[in-house]
């Protein structure tokens, strides 16, 4: 039958009976088409030849425009065969990894990791969130010390003067750390290797006598500031100050002696620097939590791990990011994080951080990874804790 007078005269269900059957026939040749596919994998194991073949997949795209004539059908052809052959080298992909065929991921599995005897460095004082996140990753008596910035923290690691580094990534109530972010793809020698969510509750700090009514600046980190807008809003009196860390602010406060400043920083800060709690908790999501990560020099996880961490960067193109998370789709991988961060040498174009449910050792990860890295321009793994 001519395509354009395909339907004419037929009923609404007369029609939708012919598309079944047209449907089932597409089904079979799928079908038909994946067996094939199937045996190209078989293929390219024996001959040690990659999946993508992006000359072949453009040549294939305008060969089938061309059997179309409308600019619609052309457009739509092309999507439906993009989609057919990203299909298919997913169907590859999963040969292969059946086949113990994979790209090097760069990490090994270990019965757990190691924690007895290391040192750790934090960033800030005593006292700060870094601090305490610390205190909690790692066994009683573990050498604990601190450095001005998180890039010295990580230095620290990377140069071996530390076994571990705490670093804060994102907040529940105020988004990421999104200069951590950054940070993280200037040491491609560390791995994070565990992480640890930390409820934080802002205590407005001061000097013993000090009284809300005499405060004119309160003194913390901006995120922390943020954290307790509400606060500030209710009391316009008082100026917001930041400072580098919210244990920096309570030290500063403690060394001033001063009734008409104060801090937003922990209660065990408070306690450190011989403060008295004007308020306590003072942000206004009083589920804040604050996850950091722990990052080591050595690419492992173990079995227990239930998260893997990328970055990757797409072609700059329509639907480029839309067909690299379609691995995670189509292998069942939930996505529990998405972050864009600007890249500096390209304007206007954008990384992307990912989260992942599931750990390296697991099949449909692989799977999903071993489609998504021939897929994008960067590809890294962050770590798998």
């Amino acid at each position: 039958m001519d395509a354009k007078a395909a339907g004419k005269g037929m009923s609404l269900l007369e029609i939708r009976d012919q598309l079944d059957v047209i449907d089932r026939q597409l089904t079979s040749l799928y079908q038909e088409r994946m067996e094939y596919c199937a045996e190209v994998a078989n293929i390219k194991i024996k001959s040690g030849k990659q999946v993508l073949d992006a000359k072949r997949e453009q040549e294939k795209l305008a060969a089938v425009e061309s059997f179309v004539e409308s600019d619609f059908d052309k457009k739509a052809v092309r999507e439906l065969f993009s989609q057919i052959m990203t299909i298919s080298r997913r169907l590859q992909f999963g040969i292969m990894t059946e086949n113990g065929l994979s790209f090097d991921i760069g990490f090994q599995k270990t019965s757990c990791i190691p924690v007895e005897g290391k040192k750790v460095v934090y960033q800030g004082v005593p006292g700060a969130y870094a601090h305490i996140a610390a205190l909690r990753s790692f066994p009683e008596g573990t050498e604990l010390f601190h450095v001005k910035t998180w890039k010295d923290a990580l230095d620290e690691v990377a140069e071996g003067k530390a076994d571990y580094a705490v670093l804060p990534i994102e907040n529940s109530s105020h988004g990421a750390v999104t200069d951590n972010f950054d940070l993280l793809l200037r040491y491609p020698t560390l791995a994070i290797v565990q992480e640890i969510d930390l409820p934080v509750q802002h205590a407005l700090l001061s000097v013993e006598g000090a009284d809300i009514k005499g405060l004119r600046e309160v003194y913390s980190h901006p995120q922390a500031i943020g954290q307790c807008q509400h606060f500030f809003e209710t009391h316009p009196y008082i100026t917001p100050v930041s400072v580098l860390n919210t244990a920096v602010a309570a030290e500063l406060v403690s060394e001033r002696q001063d009734k008409t400043i104060a801090a937003l920083s922990s209660e065990e800060a408070g306690r450190l620097y011989h403060l008295s709690v004007l308020e306590h908790a003072v942000n206004q999501e009083k589920t804040n939590t604050t996850r950091f990560l722990i990052l080591g020099r050595e690419k492992i996880y173990t079995d227990e791990a239930t998260k893997t961490s990328i970055c990757f960067e797409t072609q700059h193109k329509p639907g480029a990011l839309y067909n690299v998370l379609g691995n995670f789709i189509f292998n069942d991988v939930n996505m529990i994080m998405l972050q864009s961060r600007p890249i500096p040498e390209k304007p206007f174009e954008y990384r992307f951080f990912c989260d992942i449910e599931g750990n390296l050792a697991t099949p449909k990860i692989i799977n999903a990874l071993n489609g998504m890295h021939t897929e994008v321009t960067e590809f890294r793994i962050l770590g798998c804790y």
